[in-house]
């Protein structure tokens, strides 16, 4: 993998042929498959469940990066991590003890990660940033694709790579929504080393694939 991880949504995919944008994706660079599934009820949209994400495991050998935004969380913890997850985020406000949440995904054998909206502190993440392999900085609030990049979530990112570096971890620090070619630059330099992109990847078709997942590494 490269110093900084690319991991495509496909929320932004075209999902009459998910399979194949995801083998497509794989093939041109992505370093992680990034996976949003959304409940109807913690954010306003509704996506998949675990049976697609089964069914998508066979597509590529990369780490599954699903990012569930449903509330409760933790009675589908186990239906994922047997769906093909390799990393989990789950979000604080959406069990009563985020702490057990990512105790009981590493017991699943899984990565933990949380993941942070956009009015939600940094603070949130006392006490349990030492066990995190992955904190995601949502910089739209969650829910649909294609949304522009709040520009007050870089002091955010700053915030938590402070924070990691202070502890000697290799968290990964990831950053979810309006990521383009033409802000990456600045989130990266916050302190970002992960990018989550939907529309900057999938939007000029499979044969640009690899040229949008380059802009955005380099």
């Amino acid at each position: 993998m490269s110093d900084i991880l690319i991991s495509p949504s496909i929320l932004a995919a075209d999902f009459a042929k998910l399979g194949e944008e995801v083998r497509a994706i794989d093939v041109a660079g992505a370093d992680m498959i990034h996976i949003d599934v959304m409940d109807g009820h913690f954010v306003p949209n509704l996506t998949i469940g675990p049976g697609v994400v089964k069914a998508l495991r066979p597509h590529s050998q990369k780490p599954f990066d699903v990012h569930l935004m449903i509330s409760p969380v933790d009675a589908y913890l186990e239906d994922f991590a047997n769906a093909g997850a390799d990393l989990i985020t789950a979000h604080p406000e959406a069990g009563p003890h985020f702490h057990r949440t990512v105790q009981a995904i590493k017991k699943l054998g899984k990565k933990a990660g949380a993941a942070l909206n956009p009015s939600t502190p940094a603070s949130e993440l006392d006490y349990v940033l030492e066990e995190l392999d992955l904190v995601l900085i949502m910089s739209v609030n969650p829910g649909f694709g294609g949304q522009s990049f709040i520009e007050n979530q870089l002091r955010k990112i700053e915030e938590i790579r402070e924070r990691i570096e202070k502890l000697g971890t290799s968290t990964i620090l990831e950053v979810d929504g309006g990521v383009t070619p033409d802000n990456c630059t600045k989130v990266i330099n916050a302190g970002a080393n992960a990018l989550v992109a939907g529309s900057a990847v999938f939007k000029n078709g499979p044969e640009n694939y690899a040229k949008s997942i380059a802009a955005l590494r380099e």
